[in-house]
């Protein structure tokens, strides 16, 4: 059984998360959390929540660069409630500028709320003139953020009907017919290059055809994630076996395939 299936989530698909400080145990934060984020979680090792208000995934740290490092995950008995255990990155996991977001305290004494911690930062010195991430446009994701969120996209696709997207209906005609699909994607990108070559040689406007280049290029990258993840690989080992050859020489990392 699949780890989230474990899982007890609301009608809304949603669970609540608790972020706890790794080291201390203190409690940083409370979010929302859904089947993707929490997969993006155990995948990136950093956490992802759900934001409710903008109907759409929640990188911490995003806009305000405070990531968290997940070190854990924990849930409770009755899995209706999630746990990340964390290192705060910038030691503010609050967007008032604060460490935690569990700041007030109840006075018991005269029924009031008092601040028991301090500000580390002022907002407007973390998100300009919008203090608060969960409601600000997020940035452009990262390429290794576009890329882990394939990863989860096109795990899925693989057991979903057929008739529910190109990627399932791709899965479903089987390996041939992906292997045909990268193959295809990658004549048409050797043509939109030499496209390009002609404009430059003729000192023609290339703009257009720069812009055809990049849309080919993304197809065959597309296609061969397809046909990695129908073998569950994911994109990491692609990008773990291109920094492996940093500081390798071509002809040495060539020659030593070859002696293999």
């Amino acid at each position: 059984m699949n780890w989230l299936d474990e899982l007890t989530f609301n009608e809304h698909g949603l669970i609540p998360v608790i972020a706890q400080d790794y080291d201390t145990g203190q409690i940083m934060m409370m979010a929302w959390a859904n089947r993707e984020s929490l997969t993006l979680t155990k995948k990136l090792n950093q956490a992802v929540y759900f934001s409710r208000s903008r109907n759409k995934l929640w990188h911490k740290g995003e806009t305000s660069g405070h990531t968290q490092i997940v070190h854990e995950i924990y849930t409770d008995c009755d899995s209706d409630a999630v746990i990340y255990s964390i290192t705060q990155l910038g030691g503010i996991a609050c967007h008032t500028g604060r460490a935690s977001c569990f700041y007030k305290r109840l006075d018991t004494t005269n029924g009031t709320w008092q601040d028991t911690l301090a500000i580390i930062k002022d907002p407007k010195d973390i998100y300009g003139d919008c203090p608060k991430p969960h409601i600000n446009p997020s940035k452009n994701p990262t390429g290794f953020e576009v890329l882990a969120k394939l990863d989860v996209i096109l795990a899925q696709r693989k057991h979903a009907d057929k008739d529910s997207s190109y990627v399932a209906s791709l899965y479903h005609k089987g390996l041939n017919k992906i292997l045909e699909k990268v193959g295809e994607e990658a004549v048409e990108a050797i043509i939109a290059a030499k496209q390009l070559q002609l404009m430059q040689s003729t000192n023609t406007d290339d703009t257009a055809a720069k812009a055809d280049l990049i849309y080919e290029v993304a197809d065959v990258w597309f296609h061969s994630l397809v046909a990695l993840a129908h073998f569950d690989i994911d994109s990491t080992a692609i990008l773990d076996e291109l920094a492996r050859r940093f500081g390798l020489s071509g002809i040495d990392e060539k020659n030593a395939r070859q002696t293999n």
